[in-house]
């Protein structure tokens, strides 16, 4: 990423590590949020994944590419203005060819670090879904096309587009994703996100294998959302420089949301979730004043 810099430590972690923010306070959480290691190391997120699952859920609309563009750059634009760190945008498919070259001169204008767009087309079904639900691939030419003209409308070179693949969602194995990846490689996509539903990181961890024969240096993205239990570290040494935490942040605020929404309910008081909550105090100085 252009302005993102790795905080783990040489030869332990190489690849940058981003988390989803859904509004500026999520994503000065996650600007605040450290760790300091027994050798004194301090670990900090790299940068910023905007979630079209979360930005979607927070406004109460389904994840189908209902939630309008304009209304995902505001946020991400409110976003950039609070922390400044790097921001990858999940853009779903980029609508339609037309479309996705206007969104990218928006998104240049907001000063946006990356875009992902996946292969699929028809009606939009989460990818976590796998193949219980249909899962349409778009067609690889119309795809590469998208992904040239994107690039072709880009008037500074700063915006990164990266093609994410949904061969392994759809069932249709790691040679058809390969093949994907080639072709829109060929057609300027700086990188590439390969998407698995699987519960192990075992058939990304082979495709990346196969890729990175072919392309040693090219940006290689993972979302481990299903396959939780592998480590940041594993992935990194298996080749991905990019390790997407994808939509954590309002998963942990919906739950402790629902608990003390109940429990206020429950008790009729708030006595007994205050220990669950921050202070009001720490609310306003979480905030910074500027004069």
């Amino acid at each position: 990423m252009p302005e993102a810099e790795s905080n783990h430590r040489h030869g332990e972690c190489k690849s940058l590590t981003f988390i989803e923010a859904h509004n500026p306070l999520s994503a000065l959480i996650i600007k605040n949020a450290n760790y300091t290691d027994n050798n004194g190391f301090i670990h900090k997120f790299d940068g910023l994944w905007s979630s079209s699952l979360t930005d979607s859920a927070v406004k109460g609309i389904p994840d189908n590419e209902t939630l309008d563009i304009n209304s995902r750059l505001q946020n991400i634009n409110e976003i950039k203005l609070m922390t400044w760190m790097p921001v990858i945008m999940d853009a779903d498919t980029g609508g339609r060819v037309e479309h996705f070259v206007h969104y990218v001169r928006k998104m240049e204008q907001i000063g946006l670090d990356a875009v992902i767009i996946e292969d699929k087309t028809g009606d939009k079904r989460n990818s976590l879904f796998g193949t219980s639900v249909k899962q349409e691939l778009a067609d690889i030419k119309e795809f590469s096309n998208k992904i040239a003209r994107g690039k072709a409308a880009q008037q500074n070179t700063r915006l990164m587009i990266f093609a994410r693949l949904e061969s392994l969602i759809a069932g249709y194995g790691i040679e058809d994703a390969f093949e994907r990846a080639n072709s829109y490689i060929k057609s300027g996509a700086n990188g590439i996100m390969i998407h698995s539903c699987m519960d192990t990181p075992n058939e990304i961890i082979e495709f990346s294998k196969i890729f990175r024969k072919k392309y040693p240096k090219l940006p290689l993205i993972c979302v481990p959302t299903t396959y939780s239990m592998t480590y940041h570290k594993e992935l990194s040494d298996a080749g991905f420089n990019i390790i997407i935490y994808a939509n954590h942040m309002l998963r942990a605020a919906y739950k402790e949301m629902e608990y003390v929404s109940h429990e206020i309910l429950k008790n009729g008081r708030t006595a007994e979730i205050e220990k669950d909550c921050i202070s009001v105090k720490k609310v306003i100085n979480l905030i910074p004043n500027v004069s």
